[in-house]
Parts: C-alpha cells; structure tokens; sequence
C-alpha cells in the first residue's frame, strides 16, 4: 500500500462519514473488525470506553442511524471534518498501520461543537481494495466529560 492510497482510504471515510453514508462507510469494514473510542484509558477489557464495537456492533449502529428514529440524531447532525497529517505507522505486506488528525464541526439545533483528535487505523488489502480491521479514535479531551456522541466520529 502506497502513503497515497493510504490518504485517499482516510479521506473517503471522513466524506462519507459526514455525508451520513452509512451502508458505504459500513462497507469499509473487515470482517473482524473493532471500531474503538476510549474515554481516558488504554486498555478496553477494564476501562470505559465511548465506543467499543465489533463488527456485528458496527452494523447494528448503522442500522439504528439509518432508521431516521434515533432521537440523538433525529435530525440528523451537520457534520464536516478535517483530515491532516496522516501518517504511515507501520507496514508489513497488506497489513498497513496508519495514523491522522482531525477537526471535526458538528451542528446541532443551532449549536456547533469542535471535536478534535487523531485517530489510528489498521488497513488491510485485499481484491477489493483497503478495508478497515481496526480504527481508534482518541479524543483530544477523552478524560473529560463529553456531550452526545451520537453520530460517526
């Protein structure tokens, strides 16, 4: 895997996170796969975490999004992230682990909150092209309180 298809890959799952194209953004998905969003620790087997979905999880949220009734997301959130500095962590063969910041602008009944952080990957390569066995999202401000994290981060 080259830093460009790595870059490309990051930037498609922001766009279709933001544009709410859950069943694509679900496609990106390995089999295997854990979507994780800790809330101060670093270890999810005996610390709180956001989010800590595997596969099955991660087709269950999208699922519940997708029905329009979920009254955190009914409407659903205004939501344009910024990708920077996205780095190649490790590599070997078609396992790639990558690395990138982002901002993240939700709007909400009148309200924009700032989301802010730097999430990690694990990339996998197949036929079919890259799909994610693992994504991280660390929260610049993850050991404080936060509000609804009720949309895609």
């Amino acid at each position: 895997m080259t830093q460009q298809q790595v870059e490309q890959f990051i930037y498609t799952e922001a766009r279709l996170q933001d544009e709410h194209r859950y069943d694509e953004w679900e496609a990106l998905w390995d089999e295997d796969a854990i979507y994780w969003v800790p809330a101060g620790g670093d270890d999810p087997s005996t610390q709180v975490s956001y989010i800590y979905d595997n596969r099955s999880r991660i087709a269950s949220r999208v699922r519940q999004l997708k029905t329009g009734k979920r009254h955190a997301q009914a409407p659903r959130s205004g939501l344009r992230r910024v990708v920077s500095n996205i780095e190649i962590v490790a590599s070997d063969g078609d396992l790639v682990e990558a690395a990138a910041n982002f901002l993240l602008v939700e709007s909400r009944h009148g309200k924009q909150t700032l989301w802010a952080g730097r999430s990690f990957y694990r990339l996998c390569g197949g036929a079919d092209g890259l799909r994610m066995a693992m994504k991280k999202v660390e929260l610049v401000n993850r050991d404080d309180p936060i509000g609804n994290l009720a949309f895609l981060i």
